[in-house]
């Protein structure tokens, strides 16, 4: 694995890290293929709840693709569809990503690191983030997916002004478009971010991951979405040892202890 992606685990939240502080975060061809490996062993890793995203450096989340990488891995239209290949495959791991995924914003969020940030469940950022979105100044095509994922965020309206203007906009109109969840003081963003991750990893692994799926399903056009695997999900939800145990911790006012069986 690459230096510039780290992955870490504090208790039950696993926390991938972009790693290329000198470059604001910018995401080459290797960390976006580091980044699929970090994402496999939490997936895989049963006492992973959660997981947070965040850039290292303390000036930017994500700054967006490495410019400078630009003539090696997407002079050819062969190489541009490699990278694209990879990208919006990470992108789509996380937008289905079966645990919880949260956005961890502090400085500039750029190109694709919004587009990363929008395939995030959840979305906290610093008072002073900057957001942006400058394909229309590098005359680069936008696919149907990640603009779906816009649409989806933002709505039609903003959506296109993002992209239309390609101009900076700051947390407090991403927290008015819906792009944030909350705007937290720098010195306070960690602490926050840890405290919901560790909540949601206190409740049922099942439910959470019933919820995510059925989301995802219902954001399909109709003909696409799987609502038979839905079903399938509340059934396993109700057979659970979870749900046993969620209903005997009522009863003896108690706080559960849920397995994910």
């Amino acid at each position: 694995m690459t230096e510039k992606m780290l992955a870490s685990v504090q208790g039950r939240v696993g926390i991938l890290t972009f790693n290329n502080p000198e470059k604001h975060n910018a995401v080459s061809f290797d960390m976006w293929e580091a980044a699929e490996k970090i994402l496999d062993r939490f997936q895989s890793d049963p006492d992973v709840r959660v997981v947070v995203l965040t850039g290292a450096g303390g000036k930017a989340f994500v700054s967006g693709a490495d410019i400078s990488k630009f003539e090696s891995e997407r002079a050819s239209e062969e190489a541009v569809q490699r990278y694209n290949a990879i990208v919006e495959k990470v992108y789509s791991r996380i937008y289905a990503f079966p645990k919880p995924t949260i956005a961890m914003i502090r400085g500039y969020c750029i190109g694709g690191g919004l587009n990363l940030a929008i395939c995030c469940d959840m979305r906290y950022a610093t008072e002073g983030s900057k957001f942006a979105l400058p394909a229309a100044k590098l005359g680069l095509g936008y696919g149907y997916p990640g603009l779906r994922r816009y649409v989806e965020t933002f709505g039609p309206v903003a959506t296109k002004e993002i992209f239309f203007t390609a101009r900076q906009f700051t947390s407090a109109e991403a927290m008015r478009w819906g792009l944030v969840n909350e705007i937290v003081p720098d010195t306070e963003l960690e602490a926050r971010v840890m405290g919901v991750a560790e909540t949601i990893s206190d409740n049922a692994p099942l439910t959470i991951a019933t919820i995510k799926h059925c989301t995802v399903e219902i954001l399909k056009n109709p003909e696409a979405q799987d609502i038979t695997s839905c079903s399938e999900m509340v059934a396993r939800c109700f057979a659970s040892n979870d749900y046993r145990e969620g209903r005997q911790a009522f009863l003896e006012k108690r706080k559960p202890k849920f397995t994910g069986t």
